[in-house]
């Protein structure tokens, strides 16, 4: 399927969805240059229709969108790119241009890692995550083990709801391990990936 430039008038629609979580993270226009570019650099990049060049997403912020595949609708009319993004897609922070929809877990996921990020960064004195990570790579892996052992307590009593509020602890303090170690929430969903398709 070739690209209808006519029927776009030259900017193509473009969809960019997170490759780890299928959720969808903006929509841009291309033209035929800024296409190109995307394909040589897979860095997602759109004609800015307001500044009339060429824009490439976290060009200002850091906040690339890097690409991993691309598809054309059946009218040849729109492009998805999937793509794994550099921290938060949109300006205002959030991870989605559009409504975070944090009733999605994957997003809530998400969210919460950059939660911790930002906490990170700016170690809030009155913060629980920032008094972990200020305490070091052995008590964060302390509490991951805590927290998997008392998980593994709670199955052995089949309390459902221990077994939640646990099961919500070791998650929290996974994330705050991967922050420690410099990692993200979507290489551990590439992973899952790769081993899902296998």
């Amino acid at each position: 399927m070739k690209i209808d430039w006519d029927k776009v008038n030259g900017l193509l629609p473009v969809i960019v969805q997170d490759d780890s979580t299928s959720q969808v993270l903006m929509l841009g226009y291309m033209n035929a240059e800024a296409l190109k570019v995307t394909i040589q650099t897979q860095n997602i990049t759109f004609f800015s229709r307001t500044k009339k060049r060429l824009w490439t997403k976290g060009e200002t912020s850091g906040n690339t969108l890097a690409l991993q595949s691309m598809s054309l609708d059946c009218d040849g009319d729109t492009l998805l790119c999937k793509a794994l993004p550099n921290g938060p897609t949109c300006h205002t922070g959030d991870i989605t241009c559009f409504h975070d929809d944090t009733s999605n877990p994957i997003t809530f996921l998400q969210k919460l890692a950059q939660l911790i990020h930002t906490r990170a960064i700016l170690r809030p004195k009155d913060s629980y995550t920032t008094s972990l990570l200020e305490s070091g790579t052995a008590r964060i892996a302390q509490k991951v083990g805590e927290e998997g052992v008392e998980l593994a307590i709670a199955c052995m009593k089949d309390d459902k709801t221990e077994i939640l509020n646990e099961c919500a602890d070791l998650f929290f303090h996974a994330l705050v391990s991967l922050e420690n170690a410099d990692l993200k929430l979507e290489d551990v969903c590439k992973i899952l990936k790769v081993r899902h398709n296998a």
